[in-house]
């Protein structure tokens, strides 16, 4: 019986390794620009044959008109260590909540004062902490983005997924 009771134990410990193996959330990212004066912080989830863009009643991750947390896990945070023009709005150094609101042609990007904020589930009741709203195309592209990257650089702010990029002009 002692047997039997170990045998089980043991078969439940690898089934909860090899189940919480398959389900990690994903990984934090810290990407910054060559200067280091623009830094993100965000969650990168992956597409795993998921359809990330599309129009409510769709089957899609994100839908198009509604705010996203442009990441996983906690709203993401970008740190500019000066002041910006992003997107041709002043923006103070400091660090902020990005959102995104995802559309087919255009999207648009908000920097929020709230930080701390899990997912977009709040925006509302922060959504007076807006510093900053751009509207930028989107652009589909012909390779396939695995994985959301944010890439911040001296001049722009590009984030790519699945076939969509975005960019953000950043003076």
């Amino acid at each position: 019986m002692k047997k039997l009771s170990a045998i089980l134990v043991a078969l439940f410990l690898t089934v909860s390794f090899v189940y919480a193996q398959g389900n990690k959330p994903s990984p934090a990212v810290t990407a910054e620009s060559p200067s280091k004066n623009i830094k993100v912080k965000y969650g990168q989830p992956s597409k795993r044959g998921r359809v990330i863009f599309g129009p409510e009643g769709s089957t899609s991750l994100e839908k198009y008109g509604k705010v996203w947390r442009t990441g996983a896990n906690e709203a993401t945070e970008i740190t500019f260590a000066k002041d910006v023009n992003f997107g041709g709005k002043p923006v103070k150094a400091g660090s902020y909540t990005l959102f995104t609101i995802p559309d087919e042609k255009e999207w648009t990007v908000i920097l929020n004062g709230q930080l701390g904020q899990w997912g977009a589930y709040d925006y509302e009741k922060h959504k007076s902490k807006d510093v900053a709203s751009v509207k930028v195309p989107a652009k589909t592209t012909n390779d396939v983005a695995e994985k959301l990257v944010i890439t911040p650089t001296d001049n722009q702010l590009t984030i790519a997924w699945d076939k969509t990029m975005i960019a953000v002009p950043i003076k």
